[in-house]
């Protein structure tokens, strides 16, 4: 009987197939080792998703400020407050005369008010509440118009002596007062580093306890401004840089800075600083104002009418808007087509100058 045998072709293929199955099960068994390998491997050359950076952590700190709701507006600036701010606000005279810069305490004041002494020298009338620096000054003289200013925020105001007509008016309407000269001297003090009559400083401390000790009433009554949304857009043409003159010898600059939103202050062409902190003084709102000015006496004191109306200029987050100016409830406040326009929630500085020449000579901006 013959055998069969199987074809020599056959056995070559089922070779071939055997040798494919013994290729993929080395194939299949590398791979599997491929994924058992440690998953926790670092990676080379990453950088870590959070890297650690104090300048990120500033940041965040701002931005949650900007974005904190606080329970109370402070009245004078519109700025959010932690607390309810009730205590009586208290108004300090500061000497501008150049032996006086710079001075101590005008960044933390709600609000300035610049008006003319004697000759080209101005004094600032500052207006506390939301804030205290520690210390302020040089402390000046007061004149009837500076008392005008304080009794409308039913302030404390603290001085050194006045003119007589200011000591007159102070007595007869018992105006709150403390005064380095008459009633309060022992509340002020003086400083070796500059010369008198422009070395004179106080604190807050030491106003409230003379406040005390003259029976002051601790609370007064607070003026209501009118604020618009921090974010609302300004009106009027460009106005970033701003020159003032009070008079041929005497003005005053400022430069706006989008970032901040504040213009900053240069008086005498020279950067105005705070003694205490050594930064640029600055402002939100600018209102300035024309107004009569009359010269009373040999000594060159003058009448200043802080009552309008008169023609003004109000400058805000770069942008300048005409309008009129008036004291209204005790405030000098801008007003445009007869409506009163709002303050940026901030700081701001009044500046009250001669009616002659006109506004458009005293006052340039671009």
């Amino acid at each position: 009987m013959k055998q069969s045998r199987t074809p020599l072709y056959k056995w070559i293929l089922v070779t071939m197939v055997l040798l494919l199955v013994v290729a993929g099960s080395v194939a299949c068994g590398k791979s599997n080792e491929e994924t058992l390998e440690p998953v926790n491997e670092e990676p080379q050359n990453v950088e870590p998703e959070t890297p650690v950076d104090t300048d990120v952590d500033e940041i965040d700190e701002e931005q949650e400020e900007e974005e904190k709701e606080y329970p109370y507006t402070a009245p004078l600036t519109g700025m959010g407050s932690e607390e309810m701010l009730q205590g009586r606000v208290i108004m300090v005279m500061i000497n501008n005369h150049p032996a006086a810069r710079p001075q101590s305490g005008l960044d933390k004041a709600d609000i300035v008010y610049e008006i003319l002494s004697e000759g080209s020298i101005t004094r600032m009338v500052a207006i506390y509440h939301s804030q205290e620096p520690e210390v302020v000054g040089p402390v000046r003289s007061i004149r009837p118009y500076y008392i005008d200013i304080g009794l409308g925020f039913d302030a404390i105001q603290a001085h050194a002596g006045g003119s007589p007509e200011a000591l007159r008016i102070l007595k007869e309407q018992q105006v709150a007062h403390t005064d380095a000269i008459y009633n309060a001297g022992a509340y002020f003090w003086r400083e070796s580093f500059r010369k008198a009559p422009h070395n004179l400083y106080t604190d807050f401390d030491k106003i409230r306890e003379a406040a005390d000790r003259l029976g002051f009433r601790e609370n007064g009554s607070i003026p209501q401004l009118l604020f618009v949304d921090e974010d609302a857009e300004a009106q009027g043409e460009t106005a970033e840089k701003i020159d003032i003159a009070y008079t041929s010898t005497y003005q005053i600059s400022y430069e706006y800075d989008a970032e901040s939103g504040q213009y900053l202050r240069f008086t005498s062409g020279e950067v105005h600083k705070d003694l205490n902190t050594d930064q640029q003084l600055t402002a939100t709102n600018i209102l300035v104002g024309t107004a009569a000015h009359r010269i009373l006496d040999n000594e060159g004191r003058r009448h200043i009418d802080v009552y309008g109306p008169g023609d003004g200029y109000l400058f805000q987050k770069g942008k300048v808007q005409k309008v009129k100016w008036e004291r209204k409830d005790g405030v000098i406040r801008a007003f445009k087509d007869g409506k009163e326009v709002g303050l940026y929630p901030g700081n701001t500085w009044v500046h009250i100058i001669p009616n002659v020449p006109p506004l458009e000579e005293k006052v340039s901006y671009q």
